[in-house]
C-alpha cells in the first residue's frame, strides 16, 4: 500500500510540473497572461475609487480618519493573501505563467499598506515622529504591524528582475519572507480588533494564511516523496 501510494504521489506530481501537458491543459504563454493585468489593475483599484466615491458622496461615516486607516489596511492584508494564493492557483490549474500576476498584487498589497500607514501617521499621530515612536514602543499592534512593513518594503524595492539578478539565489529567499510579513499582518489585525472584541474577521484571514500554508507544505511534502 506504501508503495502504491508513492507512485500515486510521484506520478501527480510529476504531471503536475511536467511542462508536456495534456491539450486539455495547455499552458498559457506569458503573452496570454498579460491580458488579465488590465483588468485586475483596475480591480486592484477598486478600493482607492471608493474612498473617492464615498468621500464626495457623505458616505465615510461619523469618523472618515478611522474608516480610512481601517478600510487600507484591511485590502492591504486581502491584497497580500491574493499574492500569496497565486502559486497553488498556477499549481492546481497548472498553469505556470499565472506568476506573472503576483507582482502586481504585491505591489498593490504594499500601496494599500504605505496608504495604511500614511493614514495612521497622519491622522493618528499628527506626523508627529516622536508620537509615532511612542506608539511603536508602547502599542503591541503598532509594533507588529512595523515588523511587517519594514520587510515588505525590502520586497518591494527588491521586485524587479534586475534585483533578482543581483540577489542570485537571495532573491529567492529575500521574498519567502513574504509568509512571515503575511503571518505578522494577521496577527496586527487580529490585536487591532482584540481591542473591540470582534475576532470573526481576524479568524477568517488567519484560516485563509492558514490554508495557504498547508497547500505550500503540502506540496513541497508531497514533492519530495515523489521524487525518485
Amino acid at each position: 500500500m506504501a508503495s502504491r501510494w508513492r507512485r500515486f504521489t510521484r506520478a501527480w506530481i510529476l504531471s503536475s510540473t511536467s511542462s508536456s501537458v495534456p491539450a486539455r491543459h495547455a499552458a498559457w504563454t506569458a503573452r496570454r497572461v498579460a491580458r488579465f493585468k488590465p483588468p485586475l489593475f483596475l480591480l486592484c483599484l477598486y478600493p482607492l475609487a471608493r474612498w473617492f466615491w464615498l468621500g464626495f458622496s457623505g458616505g465615510l461615516g461619523a469618523n472618515p480618519p478611522e474608516f480610512l486607516i481601517r478600510s487600507s489596511g484591511v485590502w492591504g492584508l486581502v491584497a497580500l493573501l491574493l499574492t500569496l494564493a497565486v502559486t497553488p492557483l498556477r499549481r492546481m490549474l497548472r498553469q505556470p505563467a499565472l506568476v506573472g500576476l503576483r507582482r502586481m498584487l504585491g505591489l498593490f498589497a504594499f500601496f494599500y499598506t504605505c496608504l495604511h500607514l500614511a493614514a495612521w501617521a497622519l491622522w493618528e499621530r499628527g506626523l508627529s515622529p516622536a508620537a509615532m515612536w511612542d506608539d511603536v514602543i508602547e502599542r503591541t499592534f503598532v509594533t507588529v504591524g512595523m515588523l511587517a512593513f519594514v520587510p515588505m518594503l525590502a520586497l518591494a524595492f527588491t521586485s524587479t528582475r534586475g534585483w533578482m539578478r543581483r540577489l542570485g539565489r537571495g532573491w529567492q529567499m529575500l521574498h519567502c519572507s513574504i509568509y512571515i510579513i503575511a503571518a505578522l499582518s494577521v496577527w496586527h489585525f487580529w490585536l487591532v480588533r482584540a481591542g473591540k472584541n470582534d475576532f470573526l474577521e481576524p479568524y477568517a484571514y488567519m484560516a485563509v494564511l492558514a490554508a495557504l500554508l498547508l497547500f505550500r507544505l503540502g506540496y513541497r511534502v508531497l514533492r519530495q516523496h515523489a521524487t525518485p
